[in-house]
């Protein structure tokens, strides 16, 4: 993971912190918490996959290293989807 962090160009502390930031992002999704708190962990997790895209897209990597930030973006967009439509239910 450290050399592809590094073939993308990222310094070897941005790979923690990205770790870290995407572990509590997870969190603040499963967690039973404010529906605010659960949007900016959706944008966190929208920017990152499509910074991802754009840094894979970039440095000239494989279509398959391109296509998935954009998979994950679209799961992300499905349970974003599925969330709003569960908040409604039960409202």
């Amino acid at each position: 993971m450290a050399a592809a962090f590094h073939h993308l160009g990222y310094p070897d502390y941005f790979r923690v912190e990205l770790a870290i930031g995407k572990i509590i992002g997870a969190i603040l999704l499963l967690a039973p918490l404010a529906a605010r708190i659960k949007e900016w962990a959706y944008a966190g997790f929208a920017i990152t996959f499509v910074s991802a895209f754009i840094a894979h897209t970039v440095s000239g990597d494989p279509v398959a290293n391109r296509i998935m930030p954009l998979i994950f973006l679209i799961l992300l967009i499905v349970s974003y989807i599925t969330y709003h439509k569960q908040r409604k239910v039960t409202a």
